[in-house]
Parts: C-alpha cells; sequence; structure tokens
C-alpha cells in the first residue's frame, strides 16, 4: 500500500505572515514614523537659528552613553525590520493601477515605488551624515573620501549646511528622498487604519483619507523649510560662530563633556587637497606696504 506523501513544511514567513504584516504595519507608525517626525521638525527649528537647532540637537545629545542604546531599540531595529520586511512584500507584489485607474490603487503602487526610494535615500542619508561607523580608521579612509560623514553634532547648523552644499544635486536627492519619506509615512497611516480596521465604512475612509492628505501636506511642507535652511539659509561662519561660543559655554558648566569627535575640525593640507606649503602661509600683515 503507498503511504501518503507528506505536505512540504510551510515557510516561517508564510506561517506568521498575519502576526508579521501587522507589526510591519505598526513599526511604519510607531517608532519609525513618529521619530520621522520628530527628525523633520528639530531639522526645521534651523529656520529659526543656528542657536535653536543647536539647543535641539544638545537636548538629543544629553542622553549620553544611552543614546546609542535608544537609537538602536527604537529607531534602527524597528527601521531596519520594516524596511527588509517591506522588500519581501515589494518583490511578491502586483501592482494593477495600469490596469484599473482607480486612486486607491494608483496610491498602492506609488506607496511601495517610495517605500523603496526612501529605503535607498536613508541608507544614504545616514552616511552621508553620520558615515555609518565610528572608526578613525573608516572616517578617514572611505567615509570622508566619499563625502560621508559631514555631521558634527557640537556643530550642528554649521556642519548640515557644507553637507548639503558639496554638489548642487544633493539638495535635489533630498528633496526626493525626503518627500518619498513623508508619502510613504502619510498613505502608510491610511493603510494602518485598515489593516488595524480602524477605518472601514467608506465615510470613515473618506475622512482618513484627508485628514492623511492634511498631514502629508504639512509634513511636506515641514521638511522642504528644515532643507531650504540648510541649503539655502544659514550663514556658515556665523552658525559656527554661534556653535562654538555655545559649545565652551557648556563645557564651561560641566553641562557638555569635551568631545571633540562631536565638533568641526578644518580639514589639514593633505585632506584639503593644499600643497603644504600654501596652507601653512600665514595671512598677509595689515600694516603698511613698501
Amino acid at each position: 500500500m503507498q503511504q501518503p506523501s507528506q505536505a512540504p513544511p510551510v515557510p516561517f514567513l508564510e506561517r506568521h505572515e498575519f502576526l508579521l504584516r501587522r507589526l510591519h504595519s505598526l513599526s511604519g507608525i510607531v517608532p519609525v514614523g513618529a521619530y520621522m517626525v520628530i527628525h523633520l521638525l528639530t531639522n526645521a527649528s534651523v529656520l529659526d537659528s543656528a542657536a535653536t537647532f543647536q539647543r535641539s540637537v544638545y537636548a538629543i545629545h544629553a542622553l549620553g552613553s544611552v543614546l546609542p542604546v535608544v537609537e538602536w531599540t527604537f529607531i534602527f531595529l524597528p527601521l531596519l525590520y520594516h524596511a527588509i520586511y517591506g522588500v519581501l512584500i515589494v518583490r511578491g507584489a502586483l501592482p494593477n493601477s495600469s490596469t484599473y485607474k482607480y486612486t486607491s490603487n494608483v496610491r498602492y503602487t506609488l506607496q511601495r515605488a517610495t517605500g523603496m526610494i526612501a529605503f535607498v535615500f536613508i541608507i544614504w542619508h545616514v552616511f552621508h551624515m553620520h558615515g555609518w561607523i565610528h572608526a578613525d580608521w573608516w572616517e578617514k579612509g572611505v567615509a570622508q573620501p566619499l563625502y560621508g560623514g559631514m555631521f558634527r553634532p557640537y556643530n550642528a547648523a554649521s556642519t548640515g549646511a557644507e553637507a548639503m552644499r558639496i554638489s548642487g544635486i544633493v539638495p535635489i536627492l533630498y528633496a526626493i528622498g525626503v518627500l518619498s519619506c513623508v508619502f510613504h509615512l502619510a498613505n502608510g497611516i491610511w493603510t494602518f487604519g485598515i489593516t488595524w480596521g480602524l477605518w472601514v465604512t467608506p465615510q470613515t475612509q473618506r475622512w482618513a483619507t484627508v485628514a492623511c492628505l492634511v498631514f502629508g501636506l504639512a509634513l511636506g511642507a515641514v521638511s522642504m523649510g528644515a532643507l531650504s535652511g540648510f541649503a539655502f539659509v544659514v550663514d556658515v561662519k556665523k552658525a559656527r560662530d554661534v556653535e562654538e561660543k555655545m559649545y565652551n559655554a557648556k563645557v564651561a558648566a560641566e553641562e557638555v563633556a569635551p568631545n571633540e569627535h562631536k565638533r568641526y575640525h578644518e580639514p589639514t593640507a593633505k585632506e584639503s587637497g593644499k600643497p603644504a606649503e600654501t596652507a601653512a602661509l600665514p595671512s598677509p600683515s595689515p600694516g603698511p606696504q613698501p
């Protein structure tokens, strides 16, 4: 008598799809989406002044040695899960906007497209501003030659502005990346409500659509304000003078421990590409000339 064939084991992702998809939906709102809103609002404070933005950065870094734990627990790990599982969803997705011309189907496609753009943008953004790895050999040998790790927390506005000005294409890339993140979050809030059964009737879905649209437009305006603050408004020299005064005052008051890694340093002659003789020349004397 022939034995019945044993069914192949169900893959882990399929067995737990219900839970994993809901965790993916939830992580996109809390904590990843919430962090993005706070991050953009903090960056937009540069529009007020370099000092205002610097105070916000000092408040974040006041966590000290706990900061990396907070970042990995509430930002990086949830973000990695949301991004990686999102890629798996996209790989199995079948966009239907070309067949069914409905707004929801267009949003379906845009949600996945902006998710992929946001994924690539965030990877580059973290490298561009923070360099990925805080080690001297990496920063000097890899990050700095590739214009990475340009942001310094204790010179926040000035280094942020310089990072945006290394090329005319950088603000454009940031605009595309940030607006993709904003759309992905705003539309993701709408899909979150569907996934979790918060708005299931046509009327509640219409209200949710309007609310998400208003939220997305407002957050988009905040993000572009922050971008313009770094790219076009900030006077770098004036901002750096303010930052140095604030740093010295906080060190003197023992509110901040001296940390040269978090401060901006003028590049050496070798790093700047200028001849050592030229870099070492003294400034012209203001006295009378022969």
